[in-house]
């Protein structure tokens, strides 16, 4: 039946609950021959008989109670996603809580503002946690119904939806050799000095796993729990990092900093919306989480377009 269509699927009920074809013509605003039509396309994609025709008064064959128990259940399921998009198309008041890495303020809170223009009767919370294990924190206790995170939490009964993909790249100073380098091998690496994220951060998981990947342990000269605190360094000279693209769009645009093409690179993750599995989202949170599985992509596509050959893995 992987063929037959909600339009088959509604006359066949209406057929069967009246037991008549012209009543489900009246019903339908429908043609008896039409219904007729539908019915037997039906019956086709089926391979079997759904009504005896043998009387007056049609009724269900054996296998058509069976079909019709399934499709009672997937015009059920249609109604319920079409309660849904009207509770969202109504959504005018409510509380939104959601919690981000740090990492995801660079994106996040506009994608919140273009939430906001469609829904402007809902209170909006953010919450900003330094790593991953913060924002979890937060879901755990409550706090929050949404995470926008890299890597989902583990050993926890959640939900995690993919919505972009999350490239991590060298940066270094404009003045460093690697940023006039048409392509900077793995090997060039093992002497640069390192300013890295504190262990538990998705930006140092990035890479650890890029290091592991090429059996190299990083020469760190400096540790810090802030992106921002990282790019400053690295633009004054004090050593080179891997960092999400999506954190120096803003430099890359006004050649404050450099993402040489680098061997490896980039690290790709990808950004999720997660909650609780156990916990059923308030109206504004399912449309915020619906919101960004439809746009979240497409926006950070459209505003790091800089970014879109950095993003492209190299051999």
């Amino acid at each position: 039946m992987k063929n037959a269509t909600l339009r088959q699927l509604k006359v066949f009920s209406s057929a069967a609950r009246h037991s008549s074809f012209a009543r489900a013509s009246e019903e339908l605003g429908l043609t008896p021959p039409a219904v007729s039509m539908q019915i037997k396309e039906l019956e086709a994609e089926v391979g079997l008989p759904l009504f005896d025709r043998s009387s007056r008064k049609v009724t269900l064959t054996m296998v058509g109670e069976y079909v019709l128990a399934y499709t009672q259940r997937v015009l059920s399921a249609m109604r319920d996603a079409e309660d849904m998009v009207a509770r969202f198309r109504g959504l005018r008041t409510g509380m939104l809580d959601v919690a981000m890495v740090s990492t995801a303020k660079y994106f996040l809170p506009r994608l919140l503002a273009r939430f906001r223009d469609e829904h402007p009767g809902v209170e909006i919370r953010l919450h900003v946690g330094n790593n991953r294990e913060e924002v979890v924190a937060l879901m755990r206790e409550g706090t929050v119904e949404l995470a926008i995170m890299g890597r989902p939490p583990r050993n926890w009964p959640s939900r995690a939806e993919p919505f972009a993909m999350h490239p991590h790249v060298l940066v270094t100073s404009v003045e460093h050799p690697f940023a006039r380098a048409e392509s900077v091998p793995v090997s060039a690496l093992i002497g640069e000095e390192f300013i890295v994220r504190e262990p538990g951060s998705g930006t140092r998981a990035a890479l650890d796993e890029f290091m592991d990947a090429y059996q190299m342990t990083p020469r760190v000269v400096m540790q810090m729990s802030s992106n921002e605190a990282i790019k400053q360094a690295v633009m004054a000279g004090m050593g080179v990092a891997l960092l999400s693209l999506h954190t120096i769009g803003l430099e890359l645009d006004h050649k404050l900093i450099a993402a040489p093409e680098t061997e490896g690179l980039p690290v790709m993750r990808r950004w999720h919306v997660v909650n609780t599995q156990a916990k059923t989202l308030s109206p504004a949170a399912e449309a915020f989480r619906y919101f960004i599985l439809e746009n979240g992509e497409a926006y950070l596509a459209a505003h790091f377009a800089h970014g879109h050959e950095l993003a492209t893995p190299r051999s």
